[in-house]
């Protein structure tokens, strides 16, 4: 078999790690801690987890529970070392978060055909290769995947995300379809969720009121600003985006989001700081309602939320220019505020924070490659994929698919009826210029062929579909499950 390399020894490089190995390949993982350390990270342990200590749900009717059934089918070292680490916590997958960093740091060490080098890459490897470096990556590193991708435009470095709720769960005899002036290619291009003077000052006071996350001093400044990433600093592999800390994340260096010194870029300023600037601000910004009449009244609203559609389908709309600090309880509490929106269901959380991500709609290729470089497979966050499950899937898939191509056989991607063949089919097929990370979710799923009213129903369904389907792509692709430590072949 090839020698081939994995960069990056957080959850998606270890698992691309364990793949290439138990498929006969001999591996070279890079990880540069602890000769560099990040600001984050604790340890030198391999997939050390940063944030939570959650791995969300395990119900398969969840969409985070039905990712990790397809990901125990392709053998996946995470959930086998989280499944050995687990702690309560209800329906999610807990862990204990350092025994479940050193059960995996010593179940890659000692596989007999890893060979953990701890340096620093600074540029792509010349030979067959996974990248997995997370969503900071070292300033050298970059610069050489941006020469790749042919210029820096094809990653992003600032990551500003506003929230997306189920197309379903809003209320349409309240929110109305129309662009601005008549514009557009239809009525439903956007909906619109409108406001009387009212409900905009009690919106505006509950928004200006809550809760946000702090961050973290690394995270406060944009690239190019002094410091951080910029500057050569590094950020944690492998991490999970979320709008506020989970258990046990650490509160070091914390930046204030409405303090003025923190250096936003302009464009995607949080909403709240936008209310902190005035009265009118938000009304003459994201919410203007020049253009539009609310059909009920035949009048021009105080002030509107726009939603734009994320799918072909509407089955996911985002709160257009509502990218946020709030925490995630905050977030439900007060855009439940917006009318229209009083039962949504949020299928991602806004956030704000520093990120590094390709471009994957415009520069690479179906499977995570550059054209230039098609044995060079990227996975984890750096893809735009959010969370420690969707950053290990896909680390998971790389390294089949490393494999698959080290073979002289083609790449492969499962169908877009299951979360993982959602996720990619996301990333390959966003809209260019709009592109922004994204979490596993049913919004990114297929829809049914006959659509089923009852959630629950319908969820079940869905999730019948995805099973079935995914066990018919692991037969025809001849992908098989790479084996779990303590079984043949494997070290213990």
């Amino acid at each position: 078999m090839a020698r081939v390399t994995v960069v990056g020894g957080g959850l998606a490089g270890c698992e691309a790690a364990w793949q290439l190995a138990q498929r006969g390949h001999d591996v070279r993982l890079v990880e540069m801690r602890p000769v560099h350390s990040t600001p984050a990270h604790q340890t030198a342990g391999l997939a050390e987890l940063v944030c939570t200590n959650s791995f969300k749900s395990e119900d398969l009717t969840n969409a985070h529970g039905l990712l990790k059934a397809e990901m125990r089918d392709l053998g996946s070292l995470l959930l086998r070392a989280a499944d050995e680490t687990r702690v309560p916590g209800g329906t999610a997958l807990v862990v204990d978060r350092h025994r479940f960093s050193q059960r995996m740091t010593d179940w890659v060490t000692a596989h007999p055909r890893v060979t953990v080098v701890r340096e620093q890459a600074t540029s792509l490897p010349p030979e067959p290769a996974v990248v997995a470096t997370g969503p900071l990556t070292s300033p050298a590193l970059t610069a050489d995947i941006a020469r790749v991708l042919g210029g820096a435009e094809g990653l992003a470095f600032y990551d500003s995300i506003a929230p997306i709720v189920d197309g379903e769960s809003i209320d349409r005899s309240i929110a109305f379809g129309a662009a601005r002036w008549g514009k557009g290619t239809g009525d439903d291009d956007y909906l619109n969720c409108p406001m009387t003077r009212e409900e905009y000052a009690a919106f505006l006071a509950a928004l200006r009121a809550g809760d946000v996350y702090a961050g973290h001093a690394w995270e406060g400044l944009p690239f190019g600003a002094s410091g951080g990433a910029a500057a050569g600093g590094e950020a944690p592999a492998g991490g999970e985006a979320v709008s506020g800390p989970g258990p046990n994340e650490p509160e070091d260096a914390p930046v204030t989001p409405l303090d003025p010194s923190v250096p936003y870029f302009e464009g995607c300023l949080p909403v709240e700081v936008l209310a902190a600037r005035g009265e009118d601000t938000l009304r003459f910004g994201p919410m203007k309602p020049i253009g539009l009449r609310d059909p009920r009244t035949g009048k021009r609203p105080w002030a509107v939320v726009q939603l734009r559609r994320e799918d072909a389908t509407g089955q996911m709309w985002n709160l257009v220019g509502f990218q946020t600090r709030l925490r995630t309880g905050e977030q439900r509490r007060v855009f439940r505020m917006i009318p229209g929106l009083e039962r949504a269901e949020f299928l991602r959380f806004g956030s704000i924070h520093r990120n590094t991500y390709l471009d994957f709609p415009t520069r690479l290729q179906f499977y995570g490659a550059p054209v230039a470089r098609p044995g060079v497979i990227f996975a984890g966050q750096l893809t735009g994929v959010e969370g420690y499950t969707e950053s290990a899937a896909s680390g998971i898939l790389a390294g089949v698919n490393l494999d698959r191509l080290v073979r002289g056989e083609a790449p492969v991607v499962p169908p877009p009826s299951t979360i993982l063949g959602a996720l990619y089919r996301y990333l390959r097929g966003a809209e260019p210029g709009r592109f922004q990370p994204m979490n596993s979710n049913f919004g990114l799923v297929e829809p049914l062929a006959e659509p089923v009213r009852d959630k629950g129903r319908r969820r079940q369904a869905l999730v019948e579909r995805a099973r079935a389907a995914f066990a018919e792509w692991l037969r025809a692709s001849g992908v098989e499950a790479a084996e779990m430590p303590g079984l043949a072949g494997t070290t213990p």
